[in-house]
């Protein structure tokens, strides 16, 4: 029996290559994202992709397309946890409040929501359990200039990641995280032409294909529920993280 996993931001970039992915290795995916017609490209008229139109800041709009997953399948083996938008090059005094609270309410509280969903089906379900993928980022870790509130964003959900994987324990829930570095997609393509660096210097950075990172997602979603990879750092080899700053 093929397994089930609801990938949100499946219309583009990450989320796409991942779902994608998942649906050549069998799996059922349902796509997770705003816009209807992206989210048809990448189920690219795939039976086991269940295209699910939703804004995940909106907890009604997750409830109904988790439980649409759920009873098309009967059950929620995982979710990765995929959506969000980046706001870069902005020292804080530069920055508009309504920027930061948009972020934050895509990035933090729609990942929020979306796991608390998954979470509560997984507990619900029969056989127990399931797994819960956050993307993090490299930023989780060291920031970019002028990332306050996507740098913001992406410790936040370290501490989300920490938090469901210890809530999860007593109900088979794993929860890790997958912190990826200059994945070439479209929000990613500006470091092919030059990022701002600590030093005020503009240099190109390398960068890796997609790819790798759905290639990452799936390891850490095969593995059985009493193994978990907790934290997964996949990046560019040569891209300014090891010293960055």
């Amino acid at each position: 029996m093929s397994k089930s996993i609801i990938v949100t931001g499946a219309g583009s970039g990450i989320g796409r290559s991942t779902a994608e992915h998942f649906l050549e290795a069998g799996w059922k995916v349902g796509l997770v994202g705003r816009r209807k017609a992206q989210l048809e490209e990448t189920a690219s008229s795939n039976p086991n992709a269940l295209v699910m139109p939703c804004d995940i800041t909106n907890e009604d709009e997750v409830e109904h397309s988790f439980n649409m997953a759920r009873d098309t399948w009967g059950r929620v083996d995982a979710l990765f946890n995929n959506a969000g938008v980046a706001l870069l090059g902005k020292t804080i005094d530069e920055l508009n409040v309504d920027e930061w609270r948009n972020l934050m309410d895509i990035n933090v509280t729609g990942s929020f929501i979306c796991a608390r969903k998954a979470f509560a089906i997984m507990r619900a379900q029969d056989p127990q359990g399931g797994r819960i993928i956050n993307n993090g980022s490299i930023s989780a870790h060291v920031p970019r200039w002028g990332s306050a509130p996507y740098t913001t964003s992406k410790h936040a959900i370290t501490g989300l990641t920490r938090s469901i994987s210890l809530d999860g324990r007593p109900f088979s829930i794993a929860c890790g995280q997958i912190d990826i570095g200059n994945a070439l997609t479209a929000m990613a393509a500006s470091m092919t032409t030059g990022m701002p660096q600590a030093d005020g210097r503009i240099e190109i950075e390398p960068v890796m294909d997609v790819s790798h990172v759905a290639k990452s997602v799936m390891h850490m979603a095969e593995l059985p529920l009493d193994a978990n990879v907790q934290f997964m750092t996949v990046m560019a080899t040569n891209m300014p993280y090891i010293g960055r700053g």
